[in-house]
């Protein structure tokens, strides 16, 4: 590293600094005033979840429709293997 009284060893002494002194800073100001960490927070919806939505079918509903596939029924299309909706 080059001797503090040059500009560059000036500037590495400034930048870390500012890595030091910035997250101290943003720790204090959302430590202190809980209000601006759920001012923050309250901006970004960060996980949306739906209100109504269509629920996987049951473990016992999914063994019912399993065998069915393996008898050679299906029980989505009535027994119509081969057809197309088109």
């Amino acid at each position: 590293m080059s001797s503090l009284g040059t500009s560059k060893g000036i500037l590495e002494i400034a930048k870390f600094g500012v890595y030091v002194t910035v997250p101290i800073v943003l720790m204090y100001s959302f430590a202190n005033n809980t209000n601006n960490l759920q001012k923050f927070m309250g901006n970004r919806s960060y996980i949306v979840f739906p209100s109504n939505t269509v629920r996987p079918p049951s473990p016992e509903e999914m063994r019912e429709r399993a065998r069915a596939l393996g008898r050679g029924k299906d029980i989505k299309d009535g027994g119509m293997h081969g057809t197309s909706p088109l």
